[in-house]
């Protein structure tokens, strides 16, 4: 299928990684992450896909046409999908010929799986000896683990995450989303713009190898630095913090939302201009912020109980006159809906082949107070193909479909596609296992 017409900002936004081209041969969640990242800043990332089956993530989620789903989707944008057999001798043959002309690889295959296939970092530098390559295994892979596949949620149990989330009366929780495949993704993108970086001065390439398990480490952040100087297992609060009072989600009368007094002032200004009860501030129980975590079970149960008596509405706008933080707890649709989603133009409508069009995700980055575009929409299975293997390799059509005939890649279709509604600008591995 032909690629989707991009949708671009301001002819003056000028991407900083125009003219860096990045081979994805990862899958499922961190290694794609960290592809569109560098997408995002406007590198041409090539994700290579089994003709068949393509990505795992292509079968999670809610379907979107015939080869793409919301979790496919959201760690795909901006991408081309080169569907290459990596098992057959031409597959691997065509991936060295095109190694020349890329400037960094991605590959998230379990140890000593992209060694096997041909993929490795020694057997790459050898052809491209400025490659910027970046593995992401589950483990280090220089310790006894270095087989284990890596998985998300076993990643967030062993790293003690589970261990710090949820109420203390319920047992160890999950984060609602990927979080350790996530911050791995953000983790990896980072060092690979730090090795381009030194690339344009030194003109040597780098290794850069990351373990989910290192970063879901590093994800526990002040809370694992508390638990070792406790010298055991910090108490878990929920939705409360552990060292600020009060500061949290609350049941106003007709609904929740988040209060976050923040210091002594606000504190002050909370009893009060938001809740009316200025002898709450006066008992010298409550004067400071450590004075009130020390007291937190007599504080928190007179704050829920009088924070139910308000409208939610009425005590937010108090929050705001006040200056203190806060905000409705919203649903996501709710949030993806809002009016602060689609005025930030967060969430971007792009047009599909068979489904007409499909909501994605607009990046997070602005760049001299524009939003990054949504160059593209998350690619079809196989649909830069023939485009990318004529134009870098320049095969002919009868070579493409031989290697077809063999099973070794799949041909597109073309298919015309809608022109997208302009932009708005808003100033202000095959063996690997999936990592979720």
């Amino acid at each position: 299928m032909s690629r989707s017409t991009p949708t671009v900002a301001s002819d003056d936004l000028q991407l900083p990684l125009q003219g860096v081209r990045v081979l994805d041969l990862s899958r499922v969640f961190a290694g794609p992450l960290c592809g569109q990242v560098l997408a995002d800043f406007g590198a041409e990332v090539v994700k290579v896909e089994h003709p068949a089956r393509g990505d795992d993530t292509r079968d999670w989620g809610l379907r979107v046409g015939r080869t793409e789903t919301t979790y496919y989707n959201a760690m795909n944008r901006s991408k081309r999908s080169l569907t290459i057999d990596l098992q057959q001798p031409e597959g691997l043959r065509l991936v060295h010929e095109l190694l020349p002309r890329f400037d960094v690889v991605i590959q998230n295959f379990k140890s000593g799986g992209a060694e096997k296939l041909g993929l490795g970092y020694a057997q790459l530098k050898a052809i491209k000896p400025d490659l910027v390559y970046c593995s992401i295994t589950g483990y280090d892979s220089s310790g006894p683990e270095a087989a284990r596949p890596g998985y998300d949620l076993v990643i967030q149990g062993e790293a003690g995450l589970m261990a710090l989330n949820g109420e203390a009366s319920q047992p160890p929780l999950k984060f609602g989303v990927a979080v350790v495949d996530m911050m791995t993704g953000m983790y990896a993108a980072q060092a690979v713009l730090a090795a381009l970086f030194q690339r344009a001065r030194s003109g040597r390439g780098r290794l850069i190898e990351l373990a989910l398990y290192d970063c879901g480490v590093n994800v526990t952040s002040h809370t694992g630095l508390d638990a070792l100087r406790l010298g055991g297992e910090p108490q878990r609060y929920g939705n409360a913090h552990p060292s600020i009072m009060p500061y949290g989600m609350f049941e106003a009368a007709d609904g929740p939302l988040i209060i976050a007094v923040g210091n002594n002032s606000q504190f002050d200004k909370f009893c009060r201009e938001v809740i009316a009860r200025p002898d709450i501030v006066e008992d010298p129980r409550f004067a400071t912020n450590v004075q009130r975590t020390q007291h937190r079970l007599v504080l928190q149960p007179m704050l829920v109980e009088l924070i139910r008596q308000f409208p939610r509405e009425l005590l937010l706008q108090r929050l705001h006159a006040a200056g203190i933080p806060g905000g409705r707890v919203q649903g996501l649709h709710e949030a993806l809906t809002s009016e602060r989603t689609r005025r930030g133009g967060l969430v971007q409508q792009m047009p599909h082949p068979v489904a007409g069009s499909t909501p994605v995700f607009a990046p997070p980055y602005r760049l001299d107070g524009q939003r990054l575009p949504v160059r593209s929409a998350p690619p079809t299975l196989g649909e830069g193909t023939r485009e990318v293997l004529q134009r870098l390799l320049q095969l002919p059509e009868h070579e493409l479909q031989a290697l077809q005939a063999k099973g070794v890649l799949t041909l597109p279709i073309p298919i015309a596609l809608p022109l997208p509604d302009p932009p708005s600008t808003h100033p202000v591995p095959a063996d690997a296992g999936p990592s979720h």
